[in-house]
């Protein structure tokens, strides 16, 4: 279980349970969700901790908008953001994550975090302990998790990088292709089968040695009907290619 016995229950008063304890839930990529569910089940399972620390489940509030999204930034991450707003709105007593990585994994966004709760009096725990930010020792353990967490982030892409570049070495590496190419049986880069794609590419570069701008292209395909292919780069493969409408830009008017 995540829980042990906590000597420092006794911080928790009656003022932190008036407000909600808040569980705060991530996972770093659509596959870490996937592929790493008894991870997201323990996070979870902070509601039990919650509830052994005096607040009814019926105010415990679970935050997990941000499954499948990077803690590098709080940028896209509407979750982090509705904590934020929580705890600047003096709603939040006690904010729970299973370690600060999950909450953040870079010191901007931690520190203020840290300081906000210290400024509403909000407790932070994890599966063992309970801190309070407002203490100097306190502040400081949770400043050394957060250096850690976003040094950890660091080592990750530093491997990622390494594997990266030994594979670009023995030419293994395989990088996402645009629409028109696609990999052969052999790796090789060839034309997309798709003929329709093939067409479409085609009379791109046709329409373009006609009109001779980008966006003369763009108003020619939207006057017709016709959508551009396009191969995401994000996401779990294989990356298919779909067809989004053409959006022209519009010229200033003169």
């Amino acid at each position: 279980m995540l829980t042990r016995p906590d000597e420092r229950i006794e911080q928790v008063t009656t003022v932190h349970r008036a407000k909600l304890a808040y569980v705060y839930v991530r996972q770093s990529s659509v596959g870490q969700v996937r592929q790493h569910q008894e991870s997201t089940e323990l996070q979870y399972r902070l509601v039990d901790r919650a509830s052994s620390l005096g607040w009814p489940r019926e105010r415990i509030t679970v935050i997990d908008d941000d499954l499948g999204k990077s803690g590098a930034s709080s940028a896209g991450r509407q979750g982090f953001q509705r904590l934020i707003a929580e705890i600047s709105l003096g709603k939040a007593g006690l904010v729970l994550s299973l370690d600060a990585s999950r909450l953040a994994r870079n010191n901007r966004d931690w520190h203020q975090l840290l300081e906000l709760c210290s400024i509403f009096g909000v407790l932070l725990a994890d599966g063992e302990r309970l801190f309070d930010p407002g203490v100097h020792h306190d502040r400081l353990l949770l400043g050394l998790s957060g250096l850690m967490s976003e040094a950890e982030l660091h080592q990750i892409r530093l491997r990622l990088h390494q594997g990266e570049r030994q594979k670009a070495a023995r030419g293994d590496l395989r990088l996402p292709l645009p629409a028109g190419l696609a990999y052969g049986r052999g790796g090789e880069m060839i034309l997309t089968p798709d003929e329709e794609v093939q067409a479409r590419l085609r009379l791109v570069f046709s329409t373009f040695q006609a009109v001779q701008t980008a966006k003369a292209v763009m108003r020619d395909l939207q006057r017709h009907g016709l959508a551009l292919p396009v191969r995401p780069r994000g996401g779990p493969a294989p990356h298919e290619i779909g067809w989004p409408a053409v959006l022209a830009a519009r010229l200033p008017v003169t």
